[in-house]
């Protein structure tokens, strides 16, 4: 894990730039890494995408810090990080699987325990969304400028994971 005291060290920035950016990475770097573990579902993977988020704002600092929202900034790097593994992750993925064995009933049947594992059903972007918006508590319209989306399509997104939500946990009840 990188530590903000390291990051001085990295380039030759003013001191009040480097402590600028240890304040943001304090108050950033928990809840970063926890929402990214509600897409990834991989502690190694969110701490990972986590850090790769914050270099890349470190190295923008100057012009991040002050923009409207730095924070956004920061979210919206991480998530393009996210879906770049996605990407990268497929298309390794079909390169390994030539011919896909048929699912089987009973492979599609798993325990389900909490709102973690039942946010593994959604597609990605309502999971961007829930995590976003539930989960951070940012409007509809800062979740939309993170997502490169217009804040209609974040509520879109939201209202369909919310019917899926209770769906899947009434299931769960049955």
């Amino acid at each position: 894990m990188i530590e903000p005291a390291t990051l001085e060290h990295v380039t030759e920035e003013p001191a009040e730039t480097a402590a600028d950016f240890r304040e943001f990475y304090e108050a950033q770097h928990e809840r970063l890494g926890r929402s990214l573990y509600l897409l990834t579902r991989s502690s190694h993977e969110a701490e990972e995408l986590a850090q790769e988020a914050l270099v890349r704002v470190y190295e923008r600092w100057d012009r991040v810090r002050t923009m409207d929202s730095p924070v956004g900034y920061l979210y919206r790097t991480a998530m393009n990080l996210n879906r770049n593994r996605l990407r990268r992750l497929s298309v390794a993925a079909r390169r390994l699987v030539t011919h896909a064995a048929p699912a089987s009933d009973l492979d599609d049947v798993e325990e389900r325990d909490g709102i973690l594992s039942t946010l593994k059903f959604l597609p990605i972007g309502q999971r961007q969304a829930v995590v976003l918006v539930d989960w951070l508590g940012m409007d509809a319209e800062e979740a939309g400028r993170i997502l490169g989306l217009k804040a209609v399509s974040v509520r879109v997104r939201l209202s369909r994971a919310h019917a899926a939500l209770r769906e899947a946990l009434e299931a769960n009840d049955d």
